[in-house]
């Protein structure tokens, strides 16, 4: 007898659909195959689904067993068949008679029958809607998370006897309620660094709520000790809530990576991501034999920081050029390529020198010239180009540093940058893949950085006196509309180009 019972796999961050087909005929007594290009893990599902069905109180056949995944060309890779290959065996051995024509299965099994969590089940709770599936049944500990897409009916399962027991009307299950938060409904905020205790930098908190309000890459340098990672985990502090398209964004990809907490069906905070600067190329930008999403992935819609970047392996650093620039991460194999979405704000800190003391007029630096040509030198041009703002944090003083009074908290300075969001989202209203200023592309700055008549003089001067690169053009301008939003004017003006041109350096002095 043939069952079939509808699945899914996870490329990239898309849900593909699958068969499975399990069929018992006559034949060679216990002879069991799997095919349709199964990995390590699926072709060890058939003895979990035994032990479970076992132990569930069911029988496992002794007749001839074929079970396929289709499409067989799709690799199978997880134990998430586990629970639909159980689904259909009882299927095709009569021990379960249900039209199951309207609903998806995803789960791992334990060998007591109880079901475990899997990854990438937003995906396939995506793929369920767009397929029309009314019923979704997906372990317990998943439900949440799945729960997140509207008009498919979850249910959390958390033993097959549990499932089995509904399938047949025995002990009916409810489905989950909708776990989606609205835009109105905010989260309590609790970040682990706050801008009020940041000693005087005034100048680098402003560059930084600058790079906060048009999500502007930045890099810091300065001697060791002037603040500059304090500065940079403060940064969560003072970016804008994300709005529930891009928290779903988010959550995918956590959910794809397996790095969704238990406890939190939905991610609301914007990420930090924070490698050291011993990650590897496919840790950073994503890779495997099969692609799984990378340090810059996870950092969508939030921030990558890397200290110390020039610690960083030259190919790790080239390889985030194409991200910077395409928002976006593409890995290529011989199957075929895979996409991982990439906007995130990149910030970098680095000391001036190998001893650090080459920017501290207050201590003498103990590296040569061309010691420190060399150093500066591991950050190669084209991603130099690729900071929107480069800032020099210098040492702090005495009487700063011993002050007791708390300079501006986080939540004034979050305000400003929130204003300055939602001047941007009327902007950019019409363009769904723009969500600020630095996602801008020619076409865009274009049509909205408008500059006055002796801002283009001022603008054209630098130009020819910074050799700016057409790239390096088109970030000044962007910078400045972000500025311009800050003070809320339409059009950008003299002082938001020069604010602009300030922060454009072509190497660290």
């Amino acid at each position: 007898m043939l069952a079939t019972v509808q699945s899914c796999a996870v490329v990239g961050l898309e849900g593909l659909p699958i068969a499975v087909e399990v069929d018992v005929s006559r034949g060679t007594a216990g002879r069991v195959t799997l095919v349709g290009l199964p990995d390590a893990a699926v072709r060890e599902s058939l003895e979990r689904v035994r032990s479970a069905l076992l132990n569930s109180g069911f029988y496992f056949t002794r007749q001839r067993l074929t079970v396929n995944l289709a499409p067989a060309d799709v690799r199978k890779v997880g134990p998430v068949y586990d629970l639909p290959i159980a689904v259909g065996l009882l299927l095709a051995t009569g021990q379960l008679e249900a039209e199951l024509d309207d609903a998806m299965f995803m789960g791992e099994l334990s060998l007591d029958g109880s079901v475990r969590h899997v990854s990438g089940v937003l995906p396939l709770a995506c793929l369920a809607r767009q397929q029309g599936t009314r019923r979704l049944f997906v372990p317990a500990v998943d439900a949440p998370e799945a729960a997140l897409i509207p008009n498919v009916a979850v249910y959390p399962i958390d033993s097959l006897t549990q499932l089995l027991n509904h399938l047949t009307g025995q002990i009916p299950l409810r489905p989950l309620i909708p776990t989606v938060v609205p835009d109105s409904v905010r989260s309590p905020l609790d970040y682990a660094a706050d801008f009020c205790h940041i000693k005087g930098q005034a100048h680098a908190k402003r560059a930084l709520e600058v790079a906060a309000s048009g999500g502007h890459n930045i890099l810091l340098s300065g001697p060791p000790g002037s603040g500059k990672t304090l500065m940079a985990r403060s940064m969560p502090s003072i970016l804008p809530r994300m709005m529930l398209d891009e928290q779903l964004e988010v959550t995918t990809v956590y959910s794809v990576a397996d790095q969704l907490p238990r406890d939190t069906p939905l991610l609301q905070h914007r990420p930090f991501r924070a490698p050291h600067h011993t990650i590897s190329h496919a840790g950073l930008i994503g890779g495997g034999s099969w692609p799984r999403p990378g340090e810059a992935s996870l950092a969508h819609r939030g921030l990558l920081y890397l200290d110390e970047i020039v610690e960083f392996s030259g190919r790790c650093l080239e390889t985030l050029r194409q991200p910077l620039e395409d928002k976006m991460v593409t890995i290529a194999r011989a199957r075929g390529s895979i996409t991982f979405p990439a906007n995130f704000m990149l910030i970098g800190s680095m000391n001036p020198c190998p001893c650090g003391n080459a920017s501290d007029p207050g201590r003498e630096c103990t590296c040569s010239p061309a010691t420190i040509s060399r150093y500066q030198q591991r950050l190669s041009g084209p991603l130099m180009d690729r900071f929107d703002m480069h800032l020099e944090v210098p040492r702090l003083e005495w009487e700063k540093l011993s002050s007791d009074r708390l300079a501006e908290p986080s939540e004034a300075i979050r305000e400003r940058v929130e204003r300055a969001r939602r001047i941007q989202q009327g902007r950019f209203e019409h363009l769904p893949h723009i969500k600020s200023n630095a996602d801008m592309g020619v076409a865009e700055i274009r049509q909205f950085c408008q500059i006055e008549t002796e801002s283009q003089m001022l603008l054209k001067a630098a130009t020819q006196q910074m050799q700016l690169s057409a790239r390096g053009y088109h970030r000044v301008l962007k910078l400045a509309r972000t500025i311009a939003d800050l003070d809320e004017k339409p059009v950008i003006g003299t002082v938001h180009i020069a604010e602009a041109l300030q922060y454009r350096q072509r190497r660290i002095n």
